[in-house]
């Protein structure tokens, strides 16, 4: 998957409306269109989505391990929708700040938002029979009230406001610059490789909170570290590309089902194939309509769905196998 990964990346900062190659864009002088196309415009946008992808599916899994249910999901419980309306706020209702910090900001507000969501979904779930239903609900609930906030936002916002509220609520990496890219990465590869570092106790933790305490697990802090962390990369995620569903759901069952359920290697997995799945939906969001441009999340959402209805028909005796 790193191979064909790396493969992904060259073959999607070539097409485009403008078809490039490597050669072409070698013998390119650096002050050409041609490179200034590749260099300023095809790769960031490309970098970002292996981060963006990478980190809503590692996000999924850690999501799916620590509730121990196969149907969590950062979209799904309302994470996502928190980031979202923090985001809206900071762009309907703005500060003035220094340019370093104005760089951060939406980063800021949407890793506030996500927090605030993730500690209360898993304080309600937590709360009495921790089922499924009870967890669904809630973040039914969740992405309701914050659709609801998102919309009164929208509806006081001018004509700039909210056409860059709708593209964004819809997903899109259109926006991707170095400086995006470079801001992200540095929230969110530190933050995926601390999540691999709990690999081994988020294994712990599918026997159950009392077993893995006998174990020798701080089941407590090892919770709150991994809610932390799977808030943080969804609020960058978010921050820089808007919301772009279903991926933290359906990669990680994909590669569950090819490598089993060691977090050793479940996370790893779902990292890079969330970056593969998310380099071909946004290369086809570019190229499907050219030169027009769709958003990336409806074509993620259209994947999604299906599958998500999949795996609800499948269910048996209660559990999701």
């Amino acid at each position: 998957m790193a191979v064909l990964m790396v493969g992904m990346v060259l073959l999607a900062a070539n097409i485009g409306a403008m078809r490039l190659s490597l050669p072409m864009v070698w013998q390119a002088p650096h002050d050409s269109m041609i490179w200034q196309i590749w260099w300023n415009i095809r790769l960031p946008r490309v970098l970002l989505a292996v981060l963006v992808g990478s980190a809503l599916a590692l996000s999924g899994a850690v999501m799916q391990g620590l509730f121990r249910n196969p149907l969590a999901d950062p979209g799904l419980l309302g994470i996502s929708s928190g980031a979202a309306l923090m985001v809206a706020i900071s762009v309907v209702i703005p500060l003035t700040l220094p340019a370093v910090l104005a760089l951060w900001w939406p980063m800021l507000a949407a890793f506030a938002g996500s927090l605030a969501v993730t500690a209360a979904i898993f304080v309600l779930s937590r709360y009495g029979s921790s089922t499924l239903s009870r967890l669904l609900l809630v973040g039914i609930a969740i992405n309701a009230v914050c659709g609801a906030a998102v919309g009164v936002l929208s509806w006081i916002s001018n004509d700039q406001q909210l056409r860059l509220l709708s593209l964004w609520g819809m997903g899109s990496l259109g926006q991707a610059q170095w400086s995006t890219v470079l801001a992200s990465a540095v929230v969110i590869l530190p933050a995926m490789l601390a999540i691999q570092w709990q690999a081994r106790r988020l294994n712990l933790l599918q026997l159950g909170d009392e077993e893995a305490h006998y174990l020798g697990v701080d089941v407590k802090r090892t919770q709150r570290v991994l809610l932390v962390l799977s808030a943080l990369i969804v609020a960058a995620s978010v921050a820089v590309s808007g919301v772009i569903g279903f991926v933290g759901l359906v990669v990680p069952h994909l590669i569950r089902m090819c490598l089993g359920g060691d977090h050793r290697w479940l996370l790893p997995g779902a990292g890079l194939a969330g970056a593969i799945l998310m380099l071909v939906a946004d290369t086809l969001a570019r190229t499907l309509v050219a030169p027009a441009e769709m958003p990336v999340g409806l074509l993620t959402s259209l994947l999604g769905a299906p599958w998500f209805l999949w795996l609800i028909l499948r269910r048996r005796e209660g559990r999701y196998d």
